[in-house]
């Protein structure tokens, strides 16, 4: 099915599954909230993959914010994260021998650079291209364990995500989803991954069941160009509790 049709079936269904309180018929019951960043987003944008993201959560029943590039901030990270039941983090990292970081979104300036210069001391921060990015350490140095316990699902999308993944579950995160090694923001594989991620999810699956099924197909089916090349593993798998449904 093409983006296109699936986005059509989707804004059916957001229009089918609408609650009662819509059409005032019940009161209206609170939404869950979603957060979805995407700090690289002019850079990489999304194309239809974003509106499809947010029609799967808006059938799934949630409310969602999204923030992109500079809308990202620090303050923003360290005081919101924590509120949200389900977490899409759409970056990419960069490295200083020998540190990883990842983009935040937000433009560095010396405010900022004044306001966390502990941290940027530190080396937990640091700019690139303008852009502000964090390290493993700066997670697991300002959200102690417990503080992100409402977050049931992290989404992670950014190379290296298996690294970020044990900080967020160490600050109470249920369950990770991340890449492994090296991805590419550029050729939407990622994004097709979290929307197929995203659908199963809706139809009830559990997380470890709905990360195997997004995976296995690409895995089972996809056929080489050159007999001597070999397959393309996607690199997408989870960390933490595998039973956590979203719907």
């Amino acid at each position: 099915m093409s983006r296109l049709k699936k986005l059509l079936t989707l804004l059916i269904l957001v229009a089918i599954l609408a609650p009662p309180s819509v059409m005032g018929l019940a009161p209206q019951q609170p939404l869950k909230q979603a957060l979805f960043i995407s700090s690289l987003n002019s850079a990489a944008p999304m194309g239809s993959d974003l509106n499809l993201t947010l029609a799967y959560l808006k059938v799934m029943g949630y409310n969602t914010t999204f923030i992109a590039d500079s809308q990202v901030t620090i303050a923003f990270l360290l005081h919101n994260l924590g509120n949200y039941s389900v977490v899409i983090w759409r970056t990419d990292t960069y490295q200083i021998q020998p540190t990883a970081y990842w983009y935040v979104g937000q433009a560095a300036n010396g405010e900022v650079e004044q306001q966390y210069a502990a941290d940027f001391q530190q080396g937990w921060l640091n700019v690139h291209a303008g852009i502000i990015g964090v390290t493993t350490d700066f997670i697991q140095n300002h959200f102690n364990p417990g503080t992100l316990g409402k977050v049931k699902l992290l989404i992670f999308i950014g190379s290296f995500g298996n690294v970020m993944a044990p900080p967020f579950l160490k600050a109470g995160v249920h369950t990770v989803v991340f890449c492994n090694g090296i991805i590419s923001l550029q050729n939407g594989m990622t994004d097709d991954l979290t929307v197929n991620l995203l659908d199963y999810l809706s139809k009830g699956q559990n997380v470890q069941t709905a990360v195997y099924n997004s995976v296995s197909p690409i895995n089972q089916y996809s056929q080489p160009q050159d007999p001597l090349d070999s397959t393309y593993p996607p690199p997408f798998w989870y960390n933490g509790d595998g039973t956590v449904t979203i719907v």
